[in-house]
């Protein structure tokens, strides 16, 4: 590790600690030249996670501000901070690092999205589930609301009035 301020090579470990809820080391290092201090942190190096595109044999790498912002569009003029949406995020790409592969599907995605949604917001469930699902009737609309109204009426979820009105 170079010091930050004169370059030399070595340095002393004079603390470490585990940081950012136990995914990295932060130390505090001195230049063994300088006496300088300065604090590096050490993190795994997590694999880039491929997302296999239907119908795209490429694929792309998952980015985590994309699905953020199609779960904002659904969330848009709701009452969902957006706090709630990036923890939603966190949960699904660590759902899918579970999974130990290096290529995930859209569909899994989409459909872990929608698993979340459901427990958020059943409008941005509806909003979110009409996209991804790309609907083509009001068939498919009217079974995703009835199925939303049903649970909203099992869970006393506050969006039923919303949905059915």
């Amino acid at each position: 590790m170079h010091c930050t301020k004169c370059g030399h090579q070595h340095s002393k470990v004079l603390e470490s600690r585990v940081a950012d809820a136990g995914d990295a080391m932060r130390r505090r290092r001195e230049c063994l030249s300088c006496s300088f201090r300065y604090t590096t942190y050490e993190r795994i190096e997590q694999a880039a996670l491929w997302v296999a595109k239907h119908g795209d044999a490429v694929g792309e790498v998952f980015e985590r501000e994309k699905l953020v912002r199609g779960l904002t569009r659904a969330c848009s003029k709701r009452n969902v901070p957006i706090e709630r949406l990036e923890v939603l995020v966190i949960e699904i790409e660590d759902r899918l690092r579970a999974l130990h592969v290096k290529e995930v599907t859209s569909e899994q995605i989409g459909e872990l999205a929608l698993e979340g949604l459901w427990h958020i917001d059943h409008v941005a469930y509806v909003r979110f589930a009409s996209v991804y699902r790309a609907f083509d009737s009001i068939e498919e609309f009217h079974s995703v609301l009835e199925r939303c109204a049903a649970g909203a009426k099992s869970s006393g979820a506050r969006q039923l009035s919303e949905i059915t009105h």
